[in-house]
C-alpha cells in the first residue's frame, strides 16, 4: 500500500511539474518617481487563473502569496507594495479572499547602502487557482543585478 501511494504521489509531483505553471515570473529593476529604485515581481496568470494577494482575511483557506528578501549589508528593502487585489467570496474555499488575475506587479523599494555592484536576492512562494483547482504551492527563486555607481 505504500509503494502504491508512494507512486501515485510522484505521480501527480511530475505531472505538475511537466505540465508548467499557469503563472509566470519576471524580475527586473524600476525606477521609482523619486529617483529610487525598485525591484519589480511581475506575475502573468494565464486565463482563469490567478494568485493570492500578500495578504488573506483568514488562514484557513488559501496560501497569500510570500515574497522574502535576503538580508545585505549593500542595501535595504521597504515594505512590499502590492496592487489592489480583486477581493470576492469564493465558494470553493466558502470564504473572502483576495487575489491578483491576469497580470500583477510588486514593487520593493531598495535602498542603496553601498555604490559597489550587489544583487537582490529573494524568493516568491504563491498558490494559483482557478474556479475549479489549485494547485500545490510553488516557491520561485529571484536574483536582480544592481550595477555598481559611482
Amino acid at each position: 500500500m505504500r509503494r502504491i501511494l508512494f507512486s501515485l504521489l510522484f505521480t501527480m509531483a511530475a505531472a505538475i511539474a511537466f505540465a508548467g505553471s499557469p503563472v509566470n515570473w519576471s524580475f527586473t529593476t524600476k525606477e521609482a518617481a523619486n529617483g529610487g529604485t525598485y525591484v519589480a515581481l511581475r506575475a502573468i496568470c494565464e486565463e482563469g487563473w490567478h494568485i493570492y494577494a500578500l495578504t488573506l482575511p483568514r488562514d484557513d483557506g488559501p496560501l497569500p502569496t510570500l515574497i522574502t528578501v535576503a538580508a545585505s549589508p549593500a542595501f535595504t528593502a521597504g515594505p512590499i507594495l502590492e496592487p489592489p487585489p480583486v477581493e470576492v467570496e469564493d465558494p470553493n474555499f466558502q470564504m473572502l479572499v483576495r487575489y491578483h488575475g491576469h497580470e500583477a506587479e510588486f514593487l520593493i523599494p531598495i535602498e542603496r547602502l553601498s555604490k559597489d555592484a550587489f544583487d537582490v536576492v529573494g524568493s516568491v512562494e504563491y498558490m494559483c487557482c482557478n474556479d475549479k483547482t489549485c494547485l500545490p504551492p510553488v516557491t520561485v527563486e529571484f536574483s536582480v543585478p544592481f550595477p555598481a555607481t559611482k
